[in-house]
C-alpha cells in the first residue's frame, strides 16, 4: 500500500497533493509507491536535500546507479559537453567506440557489448539471444532474483508457488521459467539431467543483492558453470546492480566465474539511465548479422555513452572500492552495535558496498530462509529512519557510494542512533 506519510514537510504536502492528482499514487514507478515520500530539491555526493530545507544521509542512492555519488562533476561536465554537439545521431559516433572498449576493458572476460536504456530491456536481449543460439526454450531462474518488470520475467511468490506478480499480467507468459531455490546446485543438476535439452539459459544475479544480499555458498557458482557447459546451456548473470559495484568486473570478478553473457546497469553511468548485455563473441556475434533483432532508437546515445565513458575511466584510474569497503565495514559494524546497546535483535550481513539490514537470527542462504527474519519491522523501522535524516528503503538493502566519507559515517550513527532511543525498531 502507498506510504501516506503525514509528517510531510509544507512543500512535499503541497506537490505530494499536486502528484496524486496526476499521477497514479503518485509516483512514477510502483517501487516508490511504499517508499518516502518527500520531495527531493538536491542532491550531491552522498547528501540528499528535500524541497522543505531537510537533509538526509543517502543509503538507497536511487536504488543503486549513484555510486559515485550524486552529480558527480566529472560525469555531468562529460555528458553537458558532449551533448552540446547533439544527442541522437541514428548513425554511430566515436563515443560509442570508446564507452564499448572502456567496458569491455573493465569488464576483464567479455568480447562484445550492446548498450541499452533498462536493465529489464538488456535481460530481455540475453534471454532472447540464448534461445536463438540453443534452439531451446526454458530457462532455469531462482527465487527472489529480479529480472525486470516485464510480463515474461516478473514473478512473487503466493503460498509457496512462483507465478504472476501483477494483475494484468499474462501468467502463460512465466512457463518457460523453471524457478528453483537459490545455493542448491543439487537442483540445478536434476532439472538439466532430466530436462536439458529444452533449457536454453540459466539466469541469476551471481549474489543476491535485491533480496536480502546473500551471496553464493562456496561452490555454488563452479558447479552451475560446469553443469552449464555439460549441457550446453547459456550462463547469464544479471549483474545490474553488482556490476561496476563490488569491483570492475562485478560478481564475476569477485567469485571468479565467468557467464557467458552479463547485463549491466545501475553503477556503470554515474546516476545516468543506460544498460548494457556484454558477452562472448560467438553469441553476440548473432545481433551484428541480424539473425537475432536487438533495437532500440535511445541505444548508445550521446547521452549514455558520454556517461558510461566518464564513469568507468574513474573507477579505472581511481578505483574506489577500499574505501568503499572501509566505510561500509564500519557502518555495518556501528548499526550493529548501537542495535545491542539498545537491546534490538538487529540484522546487518552482506557486502561491504551493498548489505541487508533486518530483524532477526535466521541463518540466510536463500530466498525462502529469508522469510524468516521479521522483515516487516525493519519497514517500520526505516520509515521513521527517513523522518531522521537516513535515506534508506523498507526492503533493508543499504547501498554505500564512493563519496560516503567519515562525516557521513558519524551522521549516519548519530541519526540511527537517535531514532533508536526515540523508540524505534520497538
Amino acid at each position: 500500500m502507498p506510504n501516506d506519510s503525514t509528517r510531510l514537510g509544507p512543500r512535499s504536502a503541497e506537490l505530494r497533493r499536486r502528484a496524486v492528482a496526476r499521477t497514479p499514487g503518485g509516483v512514477h514507478s510502483n517501487v516508490r509507491l511504499t517508499g518516502a515520500q518527500e520531495f527531493i530539491e538536491r542532491a550531491k555526493g552522498a547528501w540528499l536535500y528535500s524541497v522543505d530545507g531537510r537533509d538526509y544521509v543517502d543509503y538507497l542512492l536511487g536504488q543503486g546507479p549513484n555510486f559515485l555519488g550524486h552529480a558527480p562533476d566529472h560525469v555531468i561536465d562529460a555528458v553537458f559537453e558532449a551533448c552540446r554537439h547533439g544527442v541522437i545521431f541514428g548513425g554511430q559516433h566515436e563515443l560509442e567506440v570508446r564507452a564499448s572498449e572502456l567496458v569491455c576493458r573493465a569488464v576483464g572476460w567479455a568480447d562484445k557489448i550492446r548498450f541499452g536504456v533498462s536493465g529489464t530491456e538488456v535481460v530481455q536481449g540475453a534471454l532472447r539471444l540464448a534461445r536463438a543460439t540453443t534452439g531451446r526454450t526454458k530457462v532455469i531462474r531462482f527465487e527472489g532474483h529480479y529480472h525486470g518488470w516485464l510480463d515474461n520475467v516478473l514473478t512473487a511468490a503466493t503460498d509457496g508457488r512462483w507465478g504472476a506478480a501483477s494483475k494484468g499480467q499474462v501468467a502463460g507468459h512465466l512457463e518457460d521459467f523453471i524457478v528453483l531455490p537459490w545455493n542448491d546446485a543439487d537442483q540445478v543438476a536434476d532439472v538439466l539431467e532430466r530436462r536439458g535439452d529444452e533449457v536454453a539459459a540459466v539466469i541469476m544475479e551471481p549474489v543476491m543483492i535485491n533480496a536480502g544480499v546473500i551471496e553464493p555458498v562456496p561452490g555454488f557458482l563452479e558447479a552451475v558453470r560446469q553443469l552449464c557447459d555439460r549441457h550446453g546451456v547459456v550462463l547469464i548473470f544479471d549483474e545490474v546492480i553488482s556490476g561496476f559495484r563490488l569491483g570492475l568486473g562485478g560478481g564475476a570478478e569477485r567469485y571468479g566465474v565467468q557467464p557467458d553473457l552479463a547485463t549491466y546497469g545501475k553503477a556503470i553511468a554515474g546516476g545516468f539511465p543506460v544498460a548494457a548485455l556484454v558477452g562472448r563473441a560467438e553469441l553476440m556475434d548473432r545481433f551484428g548479422t541480424g539473425e537475432v533483432n536487438h533495437s532500440g532508437t535511445f541505444n548508445g546515445s550521446v547521452m549514455a555513452t558520454a556517461a558510461v565513458a566518464a564513469t568507468v575511466t574513474s573507477l579505472l584510474e581511481d578505483p574506489p572500492y577500499e574505501r568503499v569497503a572501509k566505510h561500509g565495514k564500519t557502518l555495518m559494524v556501528g548499526l550493529r552495535d548501537l542495535a545491542v546497546e539498545h537491546g534490538l535483535p538487529l540484522r546487518v550481513e552482506g557486502l561491504p558496498a551493498a548489505f541487508h539490514v533486518s530483524f532477526g537470527e535466521a541463518e540466510v542462504r536463500d530466498y525462502r530462509t529469508l522469510q524468516r527474519l521479521d522483515l516487516a519491522r525493519y519497514e517500520r523501522l526505516s520509515r521513521v529512519l527517513v523522518e531522521h535524516g537516513l535515506w534508506v528503503t523498507g526492503r533493508g538493502v543499504w547501498y554505500v557510494s564512493a563519496c560516503h566519507g567519515e562525516e557521513e559515517l558519524d551522521a549516519a550513527l548519530t541519526r540511527f542512533e537517535k531514532a533508536l532511543h526515540d523508540g524505534a525498531g520497538r
